[in-house]
Formats: structure tokens, C-alpha cells, sequence
């Protein structure tokens, strides 16, 4: 893995503009960053990323029957007790499951660390689905990268087949996300994107014009009914909604399924490390509580505890709420409290590898079951946040 400085294709932000990138720039800052980019090996992501992400994805599948069985866990993870019914007939069904992202910390010289798991809503799917890609082609067809250069993205296609696998030809979706949100709007259009390549219908409803008829089901903003509805709104939100006691009875397939819940969920952690304790890909990680009572497991993990740990709400967005303590110190914390009230965890600290200043986090997206590409994220913060830059990446052509 190595950062290397590039130059940006001319004209990129007027040819984003077209395609509807509105937010390559954010708030008079760089979100997309193409004045570098991050290159691996092949065998590097192919063992070190996709395949132990692809494992990860598996053991949180284990670890969601484990949670969804555990009335324990379901109140130590805060599902709302009215909507656990909901939560176990979804597990129950099979309801299928579409995507999520895998953050990593990843350095090359050593096993990818789980940081988190954005299982339900997770964003940059545009970014790494489809604008890296643009811009590895159009340096490539420059001569600024090798003409073997590759990148590890299938992320695109993957969804076309899982589409394609789940749903019968012309069968018709809808997509929603909360109005006037560009990011969010480009994460469900290329949701959308793939599903009409997949032969099926989709169609967009700004979430706040979603309403439902005397009988009970969900219609969008042209009073259609709604038979299966990918929502780009997070269950823990969801589950607190008014709207939420109608789901049961409404005869809507949810995208994604409400067992996600508990994988999207940072009490997912700990149950992981209690499962498999001691798995190259996992940091110790506690409920706070149970640092504070100690026991065996907490004192396996003591010296690492003791020389960093991350403490993180249940329910986090972009950073916000996390602080690092190193030594018995907070040495550094995010400026936003926005889900300081809920309880928390503790995940022994992994320092992330530092590249001219910037330190990176890998996203690895799982579509189905697989990992099928990754998108980079980087800051000078050690907490990835809402303003830290997208980086693409390639994969250097393997020399005979």
C-alpha cells in the first residue's frame, strides 16, 4: 500500500457536475481528491481485504441469530422491545439483504482491523461504484497510470446481478432517502441505476412524501403502492418513528431488512469479540459496563485497553460522539455530540497508517454475501469524518 501523488485529470469537476457529483466539494473543501491516490497489489486486496472482509461479513451474519435469539443482547444493543418481533420474522424469512461497508484499518504489513460495520445505510457507494472507476479509465487512456493498472471494484456489477437474483424481470422497486440531500440522492440513484440495468423497475420518492392508504400499505408521491421499498434512512431512526408500528402490517419488503438493524448497530463489537475472541481481523471490543465490572475476557484485554481504546456510541454517524484515550487521557475527540446520550462501547484503539500527514480508512463493500470492491477515505484526524476526502485507488499490474 503506498500514497502516491497524481495529477488531477483536467476539466473533472465540470465533467462531475454533468453527471450530477454536486458534492465533489464540500463547504469550500475537497470531498473527492484526486491530487493523489492510494496503490495496492493485487495479492494485498485480494487477501488482506477482500477475502477476510468477505469472513467478516459471514461472522456478523452469525452473530446477528445470536443477537436476534438473546433478549439480553437485544436490551444491551437498545432495540426498541415493541419492534423486536419485526426484527426476528425479517431474520426468520430470510428477508434479503443488499449491501454494506466493512471499514478497515488497513496498513499492508499486517491484518486489516474491523473498525466498524455500516450495514444498513452506508454512503460513497457513487464514488466508489462509479466516479473512481471513471477516473482510473481516464488516467490510464492519459498515460498517467500503466496501461495493467486495475482496480478493485466489481461494486456496480455485483448489485446488477444481486438485483437480478432476487427479483423477477420488470418487477417494480422504489427507492427513498430524505429530500435534499445530494450525497444521499446519488447513493439511491445508483441503487436505482443498478436495479434498471438488472431489467427491473425503479422508482424515487423523497422519504417525507411517503404516505399509506386506508388499507395499510405504503404509496409513494404518485399514490403507487409500495412492494419493495431500499430506504437510504438508518433503522435506529426508523425504528423510533411513528411510521415505524406500520411496517409489520403494510406487506413491504424493506431494503434493507429490519434484522440489519443489529448489525448496523456498534454493539455489534463486543458480540463479535465475544464470539471470536482473539480473530486477527477483530479489536478487543467491550459493552462500557462490562469494562467497568471487569471479568476474564476484559482482563485478556487489559494492557491493550490500558494503551488506547475508542469509545463509541451505539448509534454514530461520521465521527460524531467518538473520542481516542490513550493512557487514561481523551487525546482526541470529535467536535460533534450529536449521539453523546446513548450507551456506549469500548474497542481497544488500532492507529491508522499515517501517508503524508493523512491517515486512511478502507471501505469494503460487501453486495450480498461478498466483497466485490473498496473505496478509500482519508483525514488528518485520527476520527473519520463527514469532511474527510474520498481517494481513488488502483492496483499496480503484476509483474511477471
Amino acid at each position: 500500500m503506498e500514497r502516491i501523488d497524481l495529477p488531477e485529470r483536467p476539466g473533472w469537476r465540470d465533467r462531475a457536475e454533468e453527471l450530477g457529483f454536486t458534492f465533489a466539494d464540500m463547504h469550500g473543501e475537497p470531498y473527492w481528491d484526486e491530487t493523489s491516490a492510494y496503490g495496492f497489489g493485487l495479492a494485498e486486496v485480494e487477501e488482506m481485504i477482500e477475502d477476510p472482509a468477505t469472513a467478516l461479513h459471514a461472522m456478523c451474519r452469525e452473530a446477528a441469530g445470536h443477537i436476534i435469539g438473546s433478549e439480553e443482547l437485544l436490551d444491551r444493543l437498545a432495540i426498541p422491545a415493541e419492534h423486536r418481533d419485526l426484527i426476528a420474522e425479517s431474520w426468520q424469512r430470510g428477508d434479503p439483504e443488499i449491501y454494506g461497508r466493512f471499514d478497515l484499518a488497513h496498513d499492508g504489513l499486517g491484518p486489516s482491523k474491523l473498525l466498524e460495520y455500516n450495514a444498513d445505510t452506508p454512503t460513497s457507494l457513487y464514488e466508489s461504484a462509479s466516479f473512481q472507476w471513471s477516473w482510473l479509465q481516464d488516467q490510464i487512456e492519459a498515460g498517467v497510470l500503466p496501461a495493467g493498472s486495475d482496480q478493485f471494484n466489481g461494486i456496480h456489477e455485483a448489485l446488477v446481478e444481486r438485483f437480478r437474483s432476487l427479483f423477477p424481470p420488470d418487477t417494480d422497486l422504489h427507492f427513498t432517502a430524505v429530500g435534499g440531500n445530494p450525497e444521499d440522492y446519488a447513493t439511491v440513484e445508483c441503487m436505482g441505476w443498478a436495479a434498471r440495468a438488472a431489467g427491473l423497475g425503479a422508482h424515487y420518492s423523497d422519504l417525507e412524501k411517503i404516505g399509506l392508504s386506508r388499507e395499510g400499505q405504503f404509496l409513494d408521491a404518485e399514490n403507487r403502492v409500495i412492494g419493495t421499498l431500499f430506504k437510504l434512512y438508518p433503522w435506529e431512526d426508523l425504528l423510533r418513528d411513528d411510521y415505524a408500528r406500520h411496517i409489520r402490517g403494510s406487506n413491504c419488503l424493506m431494503l434493507e431488512p429490519a434484522w440489519k438493524a443489529v448489525l448496523s448497530n456498534k454493539g455489534l463489537l463486543p458480540v463479535l469479540w465475544q464470539m471470536f475472541e482473539g480473530h486477527p481481523n477483530l479489536l478487543p471490543a467491550f459493552f462500557e459496563a462490562d469494562v467497568a465490572a471487569g471479568g476474564p475476557a476484559v482482563e485478556r484485554a487489559a494492557e491493550a485497553l490500558r494503551r488506547g481504546h475508542v469509545v463509541k456510541p451505539l448509534f454514530s454517524r461520521e465521527g460524531a460522539s467518538i473520542s481516542i484515550l490513550e493512557g487514561g487521557q481523551v487525546t482526541e475527540a470529535s467536535p460533534r455530540d450529536d449521539y453523546a446520550g446513548h450507551p456506549r462501547i469500548v474497542q481497544a484503539y488500532h492507529p491508522l497508517p499515517v501517508f503524508g500527514g493523512f491517515r486512511p480508512v478502507v471501505g469494503a463493500w460487501i453486495v450480498g454475501e461478498t466483497c466485490v470492491g473498496m473505496g478509500l477515505r482519508e483525514d488528518r484526524s485520527r476520527i473519520t469524518q463527514d469532511l474527510s476526502r474520498f481517494k481513488p485507488h488502483f492496483v499496480r499490474e503484476e509483474k511477471a
